[in-house]
């Protein structure tokens, strides 16, 4: 076998050897830092006993124009600083007014350049509305918007109920009319058992409510009378209204059905209210 032989400067080991010349580097680097800075004491202290003339005429001839050559150049304003009008605080000298108070300056500052245009923006916009609407008529006032709309939904009125599927949505207490066919009435039953059976009796004889089958009515007993009491109620005696949770077609067709029970005298009838139709 060879034998490993080592240096008298090395250990074998290279992290360790790393580690060491590392701490080595950083020792003369700090013992440099301490002669600098024991340099920088001496000189404090040489100049705090026995101060020196700053410099002479040709040594400050020479700063000044250093000076110059490294004094930063004034920066071109951008175009954010353009737009707001701002000014570098170095320029509030001069933007100073005359006048203090309480030994507080005002600056005249500039409107902002968007402030400006916004401004004169509105101007124009307000002149140029003033024109169209009230001085050459090209556009419609308020009013003339309002009527031109009163006649367009009254032409989308006639084309829904043009259409067929639609026309029981036009029924109102103002255009109903007497129907006795038998699937319009048995439709309004259906409704009547849901809805008034526990006001108005099975048969409408009354209960809580008036009786239905007789010739007398608080609120009027024509269709169009009773059509609008079922759809607007009578919120003052408990009677809710039903236009809100029922169609005008199945409100026309429960009236028809209220008024085809006129006249059955069912059993337990209530005595009768109101006045004689």
């Amino acid at each position: 076998m060879k034998e490993v032989t080592t240096s008298a400067w090395f250990t074998g080991s290279i992290s360790t050897d790393l580690v060491i010349c590392m701490l080595l580097i950083f020792a003369v680097l700090l013992l440099w830092v301490a002669l600098l800075l024991s340099r920088v004491i001496k000189l404090y202290i040489t100049e705090k006993i026995n101060p020196q003339p700053f410099a002479s005429a040709a040594e400050k001839a020479a700063l000044e124009s250093l000076k110059v050559v490294l004094e930063p150049k004034i920066k071109k304003p951008s175009i954010w600083e353009k737009l707001m009008q701002l000014k570098p605080l170095e320029q509030e000298k001069d933007l100073m007014m005359d006048h203090k108070f309480d030994g507080i300056a005002e600056l005249d500052n500039p409107t902002p350049a968007w402030f400006m245009v916004l401004f004169y923006g509105t101007i124009i916009f307000a002149f140029a509305y003033m024109m169209n609407y009230h001085v050459l008529g090209y556009g419609m006032s308020q009013d003339e918007e309002y009527a031109a709309e009163l006649v367009q939904a009254e032409e989308a009125k006639i084309a829904f109920l043009a259409n067929p599927a639609n026309a029981g949505m036009a029924v109102n207490e103002n255009n109903i009319e007497d129907n006795n066919e038998p699937a319009v009435l048995q439709k309004g039953a259906a409704l009547y058992a849901g809805r008034c059976t526990p006001c108005h009796g099975e048969h409408g004889e009354g209960i809580v409510g008036p009786n239905l089958t007789d010739e007398y009515w608080l609120h009027g007993g024509t269709v169009k009378e009773v059509f609008k009491t079922i759809k607007y109620g009578v919120p003052d005696k408990g009677m809710v209204p039903w236009e809100k949770s029922l169609s005008p077609q199945q409100l026309s067709d429960l009236t028809h059905y209220v008024l085809s029970l006129q006249g059955t005298n069912p059993a337990g009838a209530k005595a009768p209210q109101g006045n004689k139709m």
